[in-house]
């Protein structure tokens, strides 16, 4: 794999904007980290908490903002954009373009199980081991890793990546107590997956209760994900690995939860929430911002003194509100 620094820049141009400065006919061979760059490779700075690494890196070139312009010159070729991580996206996908395409003409892998009543757009790709139940659709351009499920009348839209081991549309876990067992509740809903959806390895969406589980465009989903029945995700909205989101909670576009967080269920969020990872949602949240619930590490010793003190937090507030109460009385008795 090489290109020429000039035809990147070249091929993005209308795209993405961006300015060389530096020599274009520089070859690049990779695209790598600031750390791990070499004289061939292509770099990117998106976050100034990384500048110490920008004079340090051996980097051919390096995308930067306006504001590293200057240090970004003096040590080298650099390519000058408002937005470093969405062009270095850009040229990833341009990178991409170039490597050996895979095989297009397999429409549908001969060990995948096709159900006759399910719908498999013409330009979708189904990969190997793959079962697609009764009244599954797949749409336009989408594509199906290897060893995917797709239950009975899910659909998933155009555009969409599936990732292998992904299920879509088991059972949601809905059961109902009675005279000490568990009585089934059937799952008769589905689930709807939008466009431009991708879903990571081993990630299950289940189908809905009633209503379907639904999952809006541009939603990017990791991998070990786990989205409960009836659950709603709006549009573009990104979930890390190993989240895991309970029955019937609603989390609206343009949210992001970090790697590990869990929300409840039942719960709301509101457009441009962002949950911290490892985070605990365990109240419905109407306002956009930046969201931590967790208890931070600590040597095993420390943890345990502390979590003994949030033990009393609760009769510790009982006793501060009667001391406030006694002092209010007494600074202001009753008239004679």
């Amino acid at each position: 794999m090489a290109l020429r620094l000039g035809a990147i820049v070249g091929a993005l141009e209308g795209l993405v904007g961006g300015r060389l400065y530096g020599n274009g006919d520089l070859v690049i061979t990779a695209l790598s980290p600031l750390d791990s760059a070499q004289a061939q490779h292509l770099s990117f700075l998106s976050h100034p908490k990384y500048q110490n690494q920008l004079a340090l890196s051996q980097a051919g070139c390096v995308i930067v903002s306006p504001a590293f312009k200057d240090l970004a010159k003096a040590r080298g070729a650099c390519i000058v954009t408002e937005d470093p991580y969405y062009y270095f996206a850009r040229v990833t996908q341009l990178w991409r373009q170039t490597l050996p395409k895979p095989d297009n003409t397999v429409h549908i892998h001969p060990s995948a199980l096709v159900s006759p009543q399910a719908v498999v757009h013409p330009s979708a790709r189904i990969g190997p081991l793959c079962v697609l139940e009764n009244g599954a659709v797949i749409g336009a351009n989408s594509v199906l890793a290897s060893r995917i499920t797709i239950g009975q009348n899910c659909g998933v839209g155009d555009r969409c990546i599936l990732h292998s081991g992904v299920v879509i549309g088991a059972d949601g876990f809905g059961f109902a107590p009675h005279a000490g067992v568990w009585e089934k509740i059937e799952q008769l809903g589905a689930v709807r997956i939008g466009h431009d959806v991708e879903i990571g390895a081993n990630t299950c969406i289940d189908r809905g209760a009633l209503q379907d589980t639904v999952i809006e465009d541009g939603v990017k989903l990791d991998n070990l994900i786990q989205i409960g029945h009836n659950v709603h995700i709006g549009a573009h909205t990104a979930l890390a690995g190993c989240v895991g989101v309970a029955g019937s909670a609603t989390i609206g576009a343009h949210c992001t939860l970090g790697g590990g967080a869990i929300v409840l269920g039942h719960l709301t969020l509101a457009d441009h929430v962002h949950i911290s990872a490892a985070s605990v949602v365990t109240h419905s949240i109407h306002k956009a911002g930046h969201y931590t619930g967790m208890f931070p590490i600590d040597e095993n010793a420390a943890w345990e003194k502390n979590a003994a003190s949030v033990k009393q937090l609760s009769n510790l507030r009982n006793r501060i509100r009667a001391l406030e109460a006694h002092i209010k009385h007494a600074n202001h008795p009753p008239s004679p």
